[in-house]
């Protein structure tokens, strides 16, 4: 059933955070489509994206975002864009005294940028205004049908000789879509490089959030909350472990104030390493990830950390890593793609044109009785044999589950879970249930389903058989184009199924165009000792001597140590007694 556009406002909250933020983007970029003869996506785009006009009258669709950023974090990326650009000021300055002249040479732009200015003159941009679908419409001598087909063609024809994992150095530098004027806020008080004057710790992010930066940050969401008709809420994606930490700790209490009643999703992300780590700043990672967890779950409908990092501690196992996947878990510019197409599945429910879920129904389903954090995971991309079905693909993992962590929380073998939402995405063209000739024998019960939905949930309730689940499918994939990294296994073909004939030696990799993804959000007893741990890395030291200077920059230790108790009581709202039974917290703190 056709719903409603019920907009999300989408909030970017540090540099690891825009990384992520800037993949995802560009997948719902990709997905745009301005064909009246298409068929409706399985997404409605107006959920996250904006319609406006340039000064010329224009038409243009831009994110409802705003970005939070540091000082020097754009490099080639006008903070204004150029979208709504009213030009230069060519009014006369009058100055009698001698001139000198200061003339810094700008960054230099990577392969992808550069190739985007070499493009058809319909196309020329100069950098500060974005790449975005949409807005070729402003250009009156294009032709609509040419526009994002030719763009997307021509860069696929040298997608394998874009090597960016050596040149990308910001978010900015491989984004492909206009930005609002109002989007990007800038933090001058901290630098993004260097040493000094950095945003490193809880307590300084708290601070930010007043004066000039509070004032802007409220007329920005005055700006995109007001042109909403319904507004379901904000999706939140938040730096975990430096002092983004802190201040979207103040965001989200700002908006749990203001919009009362709409849907607070956090994501709490944390790349799995640092270029410039020491071990005291790992041990402020570690502070910052235990502080933030506490606070955003406190002020969101629910929190969920996304990470490829083995644990949030100082000594982490090693990193989340995938069969069908070739990548650099170290490097932000891969990790932080595979974490936003499982977000692009993650956020899929309240995202839907058909059937989809609000994020307080979402949120109700697997934040109860106070347990508001969630863990992720993903099968990125999910086996499947070209031209099989699905029963096919999921017996093939009947011994083990094919998603992996995502929240660096190992899974349970226990069956035990309080709720469960499983996404599927991207199976276009393949069968959801198997064309058995009549009279032959299932090979599997999977097999003998008559609908792709009876088949996922048999799957899951497999391994959980009393959880509750909800689920959802969707066979549109996420389009993968450039400068998505190209960190596929040679056993895929490019639709991302894997290929019933393995690749000549001699033939090249095909440039993998779309994958299917599998997500489960769960709210688990698992979650009762991974929130232990970090209480416990926490409080395992004394921290006025060992890091004196993470509480001068604030919280005070009567708050830090309120928030450890906090996380404790949370941390036990995840024990099951023998039965399966959840205590309730004042029964658990009377052991």
């Amino acid at each position: 059933m056709s719903n409603p556009c019920r907009e999300v406002i989408t909030l970017q909250l540090g540099h690891y955070s825009n990384f992520v933020g800037t993949h995802w983007w560009n997948l719902q970029d990709a997905s745009l489509s301005y064909d009246p003869k298409a068929p409706p996506a399985d997404t409605q785009c107006d959920v996250v994206f904006r319609e406006g006009q340039t000064l010329g009258g224009h038409i243009t669709h831009t994110p409802r975002l705003i970005i939070m950023d540091l000082k020097g974090s754009l490099r080639t990326l006008r903070q204004e864009g150029t979208l709504y650009d009213p030009g230069k000021d060519t009014s006369a300055v009058t100055w009698e005294d001698s001139l000198m002249m200061h003339k810094e040479s700008p960054p230099s732009k990577n392969s992808f940028l550069e190739d985007l200015d070499k493009l058809d003159p319909c196309f020329h941009l100069q950098r500060g205004e974005i790449l975005a679908e949409a807005d070729f419409y402003s250009k009156p001598q294009c032709s609509a049908s040419l526009s994002v087909n030719t763009v997307n063609s021509q860069l696929a024809r040298v997608q394998n000789a874009y090597k960016l994992e050596g040149s990308v150095k910001v978010w900015s530098d491989f984004l492909r879509i206009h930005l609002h004027p109002r989007t990007i806020s800038v933090i001058h008080q901290y630098n993004h490089d260097g040493e000094a004057h950095r945003l490193e710790a809880f307590g300084q992010g708290e601070a930010l959030l007043q004066g000039p930066v509070l004032e802007e940050l409220e007329d920005k969401l005055h700006f995109f909350v007001e042109e909403c008709d319904y507004l379901q809420g904000f999706q939140v994606f938040c730096d975990l472990a430096d002092g983004f930490s802190g201040l979207g700790s103040k965001v989200t209490e700002l908006l749990q104030d203001s919009y009362s009643g709409r849907g607070i999703l956090t994501w709490g992300l944390a790349p799995v390493s640092y270029s410039n780590s020491t071990p005291m700043k790992d041990l402020y990672h570690q502070l910052n990830s235990t502080l933030g967890a506490v606070h955003l779950a406190n002020n969101s409908s629910f929190f969920c950390p996304l990470t490829l990092r083995g644990g949030l501690g100082r000594r982490p196992s090693p990193p989340t890593t995938f069969p069908l996947l070739n990548c650099d878990p170290s490097l932000w510019y891969h990790s932080s793609a595979i974490l936003a197409l499982a977000l692009d599945a993650l956020t899929l429910p309240y995202r839907l044109r058909n059937n989809s879920v609000p994020m307080w129904q979402l949120a109700d389903m697997l934040a109860v009785s106070g347990r508001k954090v969630v863990a992720a995971y993903g099968a990125v991309p999910l086996p499947m044999m070209h031209g099989g079905s699905l029963p096919d693909a999921l017996s093939g993992c009947a011994a083990e589950l094919p998603w992996r962590p995502l929240s660096a929380c190992s899974e349970g073998r226990d069956g035990r879970c309080y709720g469960q939402w499983a996404t599927l995405k991207g199976f276009e063209g393949q069968r959801l249930i198997s064309s058995l000739t009549p009279g032959s024998k299932p090979p599997t019960s999977l097999h003998s389903l008559h609908s792709g939905e009876d088949v996922l949930a048999s799957y899951i309730r497999s391994f959980y058989p009393a959880a509750p689940l909800a689920l959802q499918l969707a066979a549109t994939p996420s389009k993968l184009t450039p400068p998505f990294p190209q960190m596929f296994s040679p056993l895929l073909d490019a639709q991302g199924f894997l290929q019933s004939q393995l690749p000549s030696h001699s033939c090249a990799p095909p440039v993998v165009s779309s994958v299917p993804v599998l997500t489960s959000l769960q709210s688990s007893p698992v979650l009762g000792p991974w929130l232990g741990e970090l209480h416990h890395g926490a409080s395992a030291f004394d921290i006025r001597r060992v890091a004196p200077s993470f509480l001068s920059q604030g919280p005070e230790m009567a708050d830090f140590q309120e928030a450890l108790e906090q996380l404790r009581v949370l941390a036990r709202c995840y024990r099951d007694d023998s039965d399966g039974a959840t205590r309730s917290s004042s029964e658990e703190d009377d052991d």
